[in-house]
């Protein structure tokens, strides 16, 4: 997964690296067939209403999710369904050795013409209070601490730490990944021969929960921001509690919002230019809650980019200023279009402060030239001061100790003077104890 400047590889190190990508990201196993399996399952039990049918055709969704093991590994979608199937096994009191049978439509005759519709999900009751987060705190317990995570533009990454990262992460990334939901990114190159990347797909996967909500699926990329899930539903299916779980579409094509009230999760996803843009409010028990034997390093939201994926601010504004002095000095025009004053003007007035988010889309416009990117920096501060449960958070400074790598820098020069110090002083003891 190592990606910007490449080394010569050894032939075992290419296949090493290939292994490594098939196995971690979805896009490059073209044959997981995951999404057949799902749809056979959901089709053969939309009209069973015996649970030896259903224990059955459950069966046979095991057997095959099991059977795309090899070439779905690196997918959500596969790891979501193996947790569906065993709460589902669960929930219906399923055994796992029985008959199975290949998934088929029911062919049961049509409701009479007499019959209405039945009621969309906005009529109906929103459930119990197991499906409810902020009902469930006891009378004068203590409120839940809620955290924000945001993906955004070239792309930067403000974790729920408040750590505000840029990174390079071409490909599929998980943002998050825990008992109740899977978010995946896809970042594709913005311009060709440059580092930066920006968001074309996202993927977000809701669990089975309880007597709530049934796993629920949603997918945006550039140009297609639906105001659904992936199966058309607007809700978290037929349960008692589906109200808890809806997609609301704020401005057609460009702001959707999911509220998962039964985890206490707002989620908007924007598409501004031809990129999508990310935001979470989500309680810090939430954000914790980790499936046994999992492995949390990788998402980004929780842990930040790995370290050979970071791009540090002040460097590349130092290469920028230098760069594109000489570029003015032979032909009065910055590489991509804009002269590092033009962009500060331009992100100016939109950002009039000048924390991480202006710097953000400094970085974008000189990286790219993409003028979009002024407003994705715009609308990632916006979400902040919607998700973000502490106001005295929203700005962040590069000369903020949660700030990306500020703080090591000034935590090197502070060690560099106290290994001195303590070296004159043992150096003085040492002369004094010969003499």
């Amino acid at each position: 997964m190592v990606m910007g400047k490449r080394a010569r590889l050894s032939a075992l190190e290419v296949c090493n690296i290939l292994i490594t990508i098939l196995s971690l990201f979805p896009v490059a196993s073209l044959q997981c067939k995951i999404l057949k399996c799902n749809s056979d399952f959901w089709a053969s039990t939309s009209n069973s209403a015996r649970e030896e049918e259903f224990c059955t055709a459950l069966r046979a969704y095991n057997g095959c999710v099991r059977r795309t093991a090899r070439t779905c590994r690196g997918d959500l979608a596969y790891h979501s369904a193996q947790h569906g199937i065993e709460d589902l096994m669960s929930q219906h009191n399923c055994s796992k050795e029985g008959p199975t049978a290949p998934p088929r439509a029911h062919t049961s005759a049509p409701p009479p013409p007499s019959k209405p519709p039945a009621p969309d999900s906005q009529e109906r009751s929103d459930g119990p209070e197991v499906c409810h987060y902020e009902r469930s705190v006891p009378r004068h317990a203590p409120q839940h601490n809620y955290t924000h995570c945001g993906f955004f533009g070239d792309p930067h990454l403000r974790t729920f730490g408040d750590e505000f990262q840029t990174c390079r992460v071409e490909g599929a990334w998980p943002l998050i990944h825990n008992k109740f939901l899977s978010v995946q990114v896809t970042n594709s190159p913005v311009v060709p021969g440059s580092l930066a990347t920006a968001t074309s797909k996202l993927t977000i996967i809701f669990k089975n929960f309880q007597e709530c909500v049934d796993q629920k699926m949603y997918k945006a990329e550039t140009d297609e921001l639906p105001a659904a899930f992936a199966d058309g539903s607007k809700n978290g299916g037929d349960r008692h509690g589906a109200n808890t779980l809806r997609v609301v579409e704020r401005v057609p094509g460009q702001h959707v919002e999911i509220q998962a009230r039964y985890i206490g999760t707002t989620i908007v996803v924007r598409q501004v230019g031809r990129y999508l843009t990310f935001a979470v409010r989500m309680p810090e028990e939430v954000v914790h809650s980790v499936e046994e034997g999992d492995d949390q390093d990788l998402y980004l939201c929780l842990h930040g980019c790995p370290a050979n994926q970071l791009i540090d601010f002040r460097t590349f504004r130092a290469r920028a200023t230098e760069t594109q002095g000489k570029a003015r000095v032979r032909s009065g025009t910055a590489p991509h279009g804009f002269t590092y004053q033009a962009a500060r003007a331009r992100c100016k007035e939109r950002l009039p402060v000048e924390d991480v988010y202006f710097q953000s889309c400094l970085f974008d416009l000189l990286s790219s030239g993409d003028i979009n990117f002024t407003m994705a920096a715009y609308y990632a501060f916006e979400d902040v001061k919607m998700l973000h449960s502490n106001s005295k958070r929203y700005h962040l400074f590069e000369k903020d100790p949660f700030v990306g790598n500020a703080a090591p820098a000034g935590l090197h020069w502070l060690q560099l003077v106290l290994v001195h110090c303590l070296t004159v002083y043992l150096w003085t003891e040492c002369c004094s104890a010969q003499l």
